[in-house]
């Protein structure tokens, strides 16, 4: 006979499926964090006798559907079960129907214990444990066993359905992902090589790192071979991580594609203010409407949205309006319910991740997919450093309430010893900077009991900081090494000096091993992963990590490549190269008219080169792009790129038009990138390379060479996005010239090297397009 599917759920998943009810309710009572839970449970249990046991594994049966999990207590000689719950500020503000779930949570523990030990009864005792105190409350019943079992039929029953609905779509997902075909008649040159790559690692439970170019459909080359692998190696969850909301579409599309003829659930996860609906309310009934009743309607729009294969944001919308429920609160709760979850970075890599959170509380099995994983450097970096600007505290602090006043005053006192001990105007400090941290952690407890009692006292700006203070506190728990303590004066200090504390992280690569080591499998992917060493040491791979370099499927003949040997674009010498880049581009366009990019190091030079330009060919077609640009400015600058089109667009290297936009055809016909891309030099960045060179003997390579040529790479992979494609690309710099410099490049392209004679006379060489 065959052999009954069972679905296992944890005691706590269980409890917060069936027992939530009332309103979403995210008043301002946070909670201590995850380090301070576990200490706080170590601190309980160990006030305990000593045949007291902890972490009791406990399950139970009914139906297809297996309960299990850990009690945190029990004490055979009182005969009692704990539940510890710990938490900051007052008791009376956690909400009663969190309260609610508590309880529920402690007797289906209770109904476990009883069953494994043979009670007819058992004591439970829900225990709040106040991290701040040190102080216990405890709230006790006597349960029968038979009740006790009584609320655990109840509580599964009410799953029951749901689960077998699981079960049921998990068949048919597995079974159509087994005989899923590729939708395309072949696969795209490369794109093979890379799918095969991520299909071998999916299977053995391994991490890839692959370099792949651009064009050849990496998207849809990682998430078609991790989805044929998902039934062999038994997968709960992919994630598909991206930098930027280009990424997210391009894989949102891909997954439409893939899942046409797959019931596929597929969930984008996008930022809390871009999905609020109501940002002038709080998060909780009293204020915000759709936070009123939240868990009573959940269940209808879960069951809806369930049913919808691919949940973007106008869906998620769409679905939570309809049944009057927030749109981002709905997409965390389908998260735990969807197969393939689309978002940024953030969510599994950032110090509270919630992807991340609930792999490692549900024990999930995950893959992760890193799209443009070069630029996982310098997010995970911003992910785990901490500021405090001098200047906004004064501010905040002059607007609290009195009751409040003492206890930000400790902060300034403890911020002017800081300040009055400074000599320049950037110092690293290798102690941090303790009586400031006691004062912030110190108010971060009085502000969190106010709160509480006051939840509309505070201003904006006044729980900004307090989130900032929050984050630098955390920050500085997990402080070693890989981080540097750095105090400068803040730029803007017009008439008295304001600092700026940043706990700076260097190398995110200690962080950002447990995300890998939690994940079955892992593919990072990019055009630009070179160095292999560099991402290997920055982000913390495995030492068992493959390694896979996609060989091209573009051809030397399908991009001319001109370094121009003879041209500085230095900071001291920009002024004097705009004459030759001007030069360099009206004669690329009038020997070969049509669309071209140029690229700059920022937006004055770029200003000088364009403005050069237009006053000697005022004829030549010129869009700009310009300082923090909205999303339609960005859509309203691409959109300038047409088919057999013709112009110069001149953008930031690094920026927005760097990469991550697809110019196919004749859309693009060449590059001109007047910069090696290296970051600024600056103290902050010299104290990076000195980090650096310490740390890995090559400070400038990994302070400077390798993060910029990774952007010119990227900038000049827009021009070829596929096999009819061609085009031209010019590398304006002496620096160009060098080898240790051209070994960075692609290996396909054939790299001249020409001198550029001069505004007066023709160019040594220019490009005409075949």
């Amino acid at each position: 006979m065959p052999v009954q599917p069972s679905y296992t759920i944890a005691v706590r998943a269980l409890c917060e499926f069936t027992a939530k009810r009332g309103d979403l309710d995210l008043r301002f009572t946070p909670s201590p964090t995850a380090q301070q839970g576990m200490a706080g449970h170590k601190l309980v249990t160990a006030r305990r006798g000593e045949r007291y046991q902890t972490e009791i594994s406990l399950s139970d049966s009914l139906g297809p559907l297996h309960v299990r999990g850990r009690a945190d207590g029990y004490d055979p000689g009182l005969n009692q079960l704990e539940e510890i719950k710990t938490y900051r500020g007052k008791l009376s503000s956690i909400p009663d129907n969190h309260r609610h779930l508590h309880w529920a949570q402690a007797r289906i523990y209770g109904w476990l214990c009883c069953k494994k030990l043979d009670l007819k009864e058992i004591r439970l005792a829900l225990v709040y444990f106040d991290i701040a105190s040190e102080k216990e409350t405890v709230f006790t019943e006597l349960q029968s066993a038979e009740t006790l079992h009584e609320h655990f039929r109840e509580h599964c029953e009410r799953f029951l359905e749901w689960a077998k609905q699981e079960l049921e779509h998990h068949a048919k997902r597995d079974a159509a992902l087994t005989t899923m075909v590729f939708p395309h008649a072949s696969f795209r040159p490369g794109q093979r090589e890379l799918a095969a790559a991520i299909y071998r690692c999916a299977t053995h439970g391994r991490c890839l790192l692959a370099q792949a170019p651009t064009g050849i459909g990496k998207t849809l080359g990682s998430l078609f071979p991790l989805l044929k692998a998902w039934p062999a190696a038994q997968l709960d969850k992919i994630f598909f991580l991206t930098a930027k909301s280009s990424g997210r579409q391009l894989a949102l599309d891909a997954l439409t594609t893939l899942g046409r003829d797959t019931p596929l659930r597929v969930l984008e996860l996008i930022a809390r203010d871009k999905a609020c609906e109501h940002p002038d309310k709080a998060c909780h009934g009293e204020s915000c409407p759709l936070a009123r009743g939240f868990y009573d309607r959940l269940p209808a729009a879960r069951q809806v949205a369930l049913k919808v294969a691919r949940l973007d944001r106008h869906a998620l919308r769409h679905i939570a309006l309809e049944h009057d429920i927030c749109p981002y609160y709905l997409s965390q709760e389908l998260a735990r319910w969807s197969d393939v979850i689309v978002g940024d970075y953030n969510y599994y890599f950032d110090t509270n991740a919630m992807l991340f959170s609930l792999a490692e509380s549900k024990e999930w099995r995950v893959s992760v997919l890193v799209d443009e994983a070069h630029n996982l450097v310098e997010r995970a970096r911003a992910m785990y450093s901490a500021t405090l600007d001098e200047a906004r505290f004064r501010s905040v602090r002059r607007a609290v309430p009195p009751s409040l006043k003492r206890t930000f005053d400790k902060i300034a006192q403890a911020w002017k010893i800081i300040s009055s001990g400074l000599i320049s105007e950037y110092e690293v400090h290798e102690a941090l900077p303790g009586r400031l941290i006691e004062a912030l952690d110190n108010m971060i407890a009085v502000v969190t009991e106010f709160v509480a009692e006051q939840p509309a006292a505070l201003d904006h700006e006044t729980l900004r900081f307090y989130f900032d203070a929050m984050h630098f506190v955390r920050i500085a728990e997990r402080f070693d090494t890989h981080s540097l303590f750095d105090i400068s004066i803040s730029p803007h200090a017009a008439t008295r000096r304001n600092t700026v504390l940043c706990l700076r992280n260097t190398v995110p690569a200690p962080h950002l091993k447990s995300r890998f080591a939690r994940a079955h499998s892992v593919a990072l992917f990019s055009a630009t992963l070179t160095p292999v060493h560099f991402y290997s040491d920055m982000l913390g791979l495995p030492e068992t990590c493959l390694h896979v370099d996609v060989e091209s499927p573009f051809h030397a003949d399908q991009l001319q490549v001109c370094a121009i040997a003879n041209v500085s674009t230095r900071f001291r010498d920009r002024e004097q190269s705009v004459p030759s880049l001007v030069d360099l581009i009206a004669t690329q366009y009038r020997r070969s008219p049509g669309n071209y990019l140029s690229f700059f190091s920022s937006f004055d030079y770029l200003g000088r080169v364009a403005n050069a330009l237009l006053r000697l060919h005022p004829d030549v077609p010129v869009w700009i792009q310009s300082r923090s640009m909205s999303e339609a400015d960005q859509q309203a600058f691409l959109a300038r790129f047409t088919e057999n089109g013709r112009g110069i667009g001149f953008a930031v290297l690094g920026g927005s038009f760097g990469e991550g936009i697809d110019l196919t055809g004749t859309r693009l016909i060449g590059a001109f990138i007047a910069t090696l891309g290296l970051p600024q030099l600056n103290p902050v960045n010299q104290q990076m390379k000195a980090r650096m060179h310490r740390e890995f003997g090559a400070g400038y390579d990994y302070t400077y060479l390798y993060p910029g040529l990774q952007k010119v790479v990227q900038a000049a992979g827009r021009v070829i996005r596929g096999q009819a494609d061609r085009g031209v690309l010019y590398l304006i710099d002496d620096r160009f010239a060098r080898a240790e410099v051209r070994r960075l490049l692609p290996a396909w392209w054939e790299v001249e090297i020409v001198r550029h004679a001069g505004p007066t006379t023709p160019p040594t060489r220019a490009f005409a397009l075949l």
